[in-house]
């Protein structure tokens, strides 16, 4: 068998290819034109603070009592604002490598 004749053989259909690449060149055109969600004006319960940090909801607490985060207080409720609760977080990492 020569070189052409093993090339002949195999037949290359590169239409899938075109249709799967159309398709991920919709989705990332979707994804970039997608308004991002406001969250400066979201709140955040202690429960929800501490499923993010992946931490114990006193933790989340002790901070609020060392100030470390700020929080408002609503009767029982505590509510933590998005941009107090990740900016403490990078807070609490510089303090953690100052050490």
């Amino acid at each position: 068998m020569t070189n052409t004749e093993n090339t002949s053989n195999y037949t290359f259909s590169l239409e899938p290819l075109h249709n799967e690449i159309a398709e991920l060149k919709g989705l990332v055109l979707k994804l970039l034109h997608k308004p991002e969600e406001d969250l400066s004006s979201k709140l955040y319960t202690l429960n929800e603070a501490s499923n993010i940090f992946k931490v114990d909801r006193q933790t989340v607490r002790n901070h609020i009592d060392r100030g470390t985060i700020n929080a408002t207080f609503i009767g029982r409720r505590i509510l933590i604002p998005h941009d107090q609760l990740f900016n403490s977080l990078n807070e609490v990492k510089s303090i953690k490598y100052k050490r």
